[in-house]
């Protein structure tokens, strides 16, 4: 008759080591997803309203920053508003999901190679393609410019913009995928952005020109 063994002295399966590291990573930040409510639909709402609400607070103060130093004496509240509907409607939720996006393909790993590739990836994709779609919104939505004077615009100021971003945001995305857990890469993001947006108001705000200087459109 078989004996039962009691809980304390059975033996723990030791994890398999080869090729399990990245299952491994996998399954602890699943864990510590669900245990921030992420496994449920409610908690996947909280999560997203956010991320997406960093941004939008984020959009808001670095303009209004930005203003102040570029010399504007009064503050343009609609402009911060459009700035803040901004990031609460793409750059939150776009940031959400990119990063989930990216922890699926590479299947939650986080040595340094594949953090490497993380970083490259984001910015041969997402990064050019943030940088455009702002100075876009920026010249045709908030200040209001025709569509050919802001595409005119964008061919002499977009290559500096993308090229500076490159200096900068591979340091952090490293950083970001390497140490800050899942459910917290946007809001880590968004802090850090807080400069950067200071510097992309101030790059969009200069590449503008003056509405007086416009051709009558036929």
């Amino acid at each position: 008759m078989p004996v039962a063994v009691p809980k304390e002295y059975r033996t723990k399966t030791a994890p398999k080591a080869e090729g399990q590291n990245g299952e491994l990573n996998m399954r602890t930040e699943n864990t510590e997803l669900k245990k921030n409510g992420f496994g449920s639909k409610e908690g996947i709402a909280e999560i997203l309203v956010t991320a997406s609400t960093s941004p939008f607070e984020n959009q808001g103060i670095s303009d209004t920053v930005s203003q102040k130093l570029s010399g504007i004496p009064k503050l343009q509240l609609r402009r911060i508003l459009l700035k803040m509907l901004f990031g609460f409607a793409y750059l939150g939720p776009f940031g959400h999901y990119m990063y989930m996006l990216l922890d699926k393909i590479f299947k939650g790993k986080r040595d340094s190679k594949t953090v490497a590739k993380k970083v490259v990836l984001e910015q041969l994709t997402t990064s050019p393609c943030n940088n455009l779609l702002f100075m876009i919104y920026y010249g045709v939505v908030v200040e209001g410019r025709p569509w050919m004077h802001v595409k005119t615009r964008i061919k002499q100021e977009y290559p500096k913009v993308q090229m500076t971003a490159w200096t900068f945001w591979p340091v952090v995305g490293w950083i970001n995928h390497q140490y800050v857990p899942l459910q917290f890469r946007v809001i880590f993001s968004s802090l850090v952005a807080f400069c950067w947006g200071i510097f992309l108001n101030l790059r969009a705000r200069a590449m503008t020109l003056p509405k007086t200087a416009l051709p009558k459109s036929n």
